[in-house]
């Protein structure tokens, strides 16, 4: 049996799908990555920088160590273990925004909400719902692909105990901004997975332009607020959804009509 190759994995060696070379610049701190998310131009680029950033040094150890020293179930498997760039559609007309990665999940399979038990739930409701191409995902390179969807992450490194820090988001929040910067001219839904989701959300929409609602609207399950940009008043209001986290407590019926009620309002 042939070794399994080292884990975090290197930039640009291989891995299916992995938007970063051994030339893509790195963010090494909070300003770092203000001033590359803000210069990267394309959502190709974008997700290349989000890809190697190392501006948080708690969130850096923790998914490197656990890219190396692995769950017992996965130990013949090589990790990830960086940074889980924005995925899907390059044009959405829905977005969908997660909390983080899953250690052993999305930190050890390259694609965000894949790899453990609520990504199984996510993308079973997607594919029911026409967001998806397959039922399941399982890997980098399975083939599986998102019907004008994106998904992305608030924060976009597996954390410890699944609880980033307020200063861990503060400084992942302009990849986010740049996301929404750059998909914002199509898009029509955004539905945000837990409250988390729907905290970090809207100060990045009031940053790309969009009017948010003063006081800021409570999380809920089903939850629905028409957002607009007010030099695009003429255009359809964007509408974010709140959704319970995707779990084995939230029902099929529950999450489906989330994500149906988002590809209604976006005419997919």
């Amino acid at each position: 049996m042939s070794p399994v190759p080292p884990s975090p994995v290197p930039p640009g060696t291989g891995w299916p799908d992995d938007p970063a070379t051994a030339a893509t610049p790195v963010a090494e701190s909070a300003d770092a990555v203000r001033a590359l998310a803000a210069a990267a131009g394309t959502l190709a680029e974008l997700a290349a920088r989000q890809s190697v950033c190392r501006a948080c040094p708690r969130l850096v150890e923790w998914r490197e160590r656990i890219a190396t020293e692995k769950r017992r179930s996965f130990r013949a498997e090589r990790y990830w273990g960086r940074p889980i760039p924005g995925w899907g559609a390059e044009r959405p007309r829905v977005l969908i925004v997660g909390l983080a990665p899953a250690a052993h999940g999305g930190n050890r399979t390259g694609r965000i909400f894949t790899g453990d038990r609520s990504g199984d739930v996510l993308y079973a409701s997607l594919w029911r719902t026409g967001l998806a191409a397959q039922a399941t995902s399982t890997a980098a390179g399975d083939g599986q692909r998102l019907v004008g969807t994106r998904m992305v992450a608030a924060v976009r490194c597996a954390p410890p105990q699944n609880k980033p820090s307020m200063p861990e988001r503060d400084a992942c929040a302009p990849w986010l901004t740049a996301e929404l910067g750059l998909v914002a001219g199509g898009l029509r839904a955004v539905v945000c997975l837990g409250h988390f989701a729907w905290q970090a959300l809207w100060p990045q929409l009031g940053a790309v332009g969009f009017a948010v609602p003063r006081p800021r609207p409570p999380f809920g399950h089903g939850a629905e607020v028409p957002v607009r940009r007010p030099d695009r008043e003429a255009e359809p209001p964007v509408l974010v959804i709140g959704c319970y986290h995707p779990s084995q407590q939230i029902t099929d019926v529950m999450l489906d009509e989330v994500f149906r009620r988002a590809r209604r309002h976006s005419g997919l």
